[in-house]
């Protein structure tokens, strides 16, 4: 099938990748046990390279249209009094996370920052660079940003560096912890 989005060769839907083996790990986990209102046939998994990852490398290799449509996923801690609180965030990739404005107040956290990258690839089982919202550990809020949420079609990791998912904006507004916010990414100055 073709992708709905980039310049991928072809597209699979994502459960079927995961029963082949050719995608795996706790994302393959979250698509196989898929649940909600946008059929599980719009979840697509497309192999990439993963020596292309970065996304200025990925976008050039992959279709100029990914710069408005791809997402990453970042992990954040948050801390107040002691306890401290892991989330995701999911913002376009032309964007950054607004940590210390939008993450700390939704979070109700004193202070935010980005998880260290050991920290991130620990607590979600995935590698650092394909990190996804799909198969995060259980409790987590998921923070997107509603221009993610909004688009028909998004790309965004499979968990490894190698393959990405395609999938609805408003797939990933119903994963567990999910929360749509105004502003969680702003634009990079530059």
């Amino acid at each position: 099938m073709r992708a709905p989005i980039g310049d991928f060769p072809s597209a699979t839907p994502a459960a079927e990748a995961a029963e082949a083996a050719a995608f795996a790990g706790p994302a393959a986990d979250a698509v196989r046990e898929w649940e909600g209102t946008v059929p599980g046939g719009q979840l697509l998994y497309v192999d990439t390279d993963p020596e292309k990852a970065d996304t200025a490398v990925f976008i050039e290799n992959y279709g100029a249209d990914l710069y408005e449509t791809s997402a990453n996923c970042v992990v954040v801690a948050a801390k107040r009094g002691g306890e401290r609180t892991l989330a995701a965030c999911v913002v376009l990739s032309r964007t950054r996370v607004d940590v210390n404005g939008v993450v700390r107040r939704q979070l109700g956290a004193r202070k935010a920052s980005f998880a260290p990258a050991e920290t991130a690839v620990t607590e979600t089982g995935m590698e650092y660079g394909g990190i996804t919202p799909f198969g995060l550990p259980g409790g987590w809020p998921v923070l997107i940003d509603r221009s993610v949420a909004e688009l028909p079609w998004t790309l965004i990791g499979s968990g490894r560096r190698r393959g990405k998912l395609i999938v609805p904006g408003r797939a990933l507004t119903e994963l567990p912890g999910a929360v749509v916010l105004e502003k969680l990414g702003v634009p990079v100055s530059g």
